[in-house]
């Protein structure tokens, strides 16, 4: 069987689906959960969520020694795009 590697936008996709399930609360997520839930090592992690936070998808909360991350309207709108090109590409039985 072979192996499925996800694609950079799946990562993305995946943090911030996370994000966005703990940002009902209003506290956010810590990044422990969204490596843990992401899948992704903390080093690669950091390096996304500057990405993603620079580009307005996340947004960052300051606590005393770490941070907390919630997703943002645009981050919400990434996904819904995403969505729905995902479903787009799979009804030609393709997969991203």
């Amino acid at each position: 069987m072979a192996v499925v590697y996800r694609t950079h936008v799946r990562i993305i996709a995946d943090i911030l689906n996370t994000a966005r399930d703990y940002s009902d609360n209003g506290t956010g997520v810590s990044i422990t959960v969204l490596i843990r839930r992401a899948n992704v090592s903390y080093g690669r992690i950091v390096k996304i969520l500057g990405r993603l936070v620079d580009g307005g998808l996340i947004e960052e909360i300051p606590e005393d020694k770490t941070s907390r991350y919630k997703i943002s309207e645009r981050g919400v709108e990434f996904l819904s795009v995403y969505s729905n090109f995902q479903g787009f590409v799979e009804s030609f039985g393709l997969k991203i």
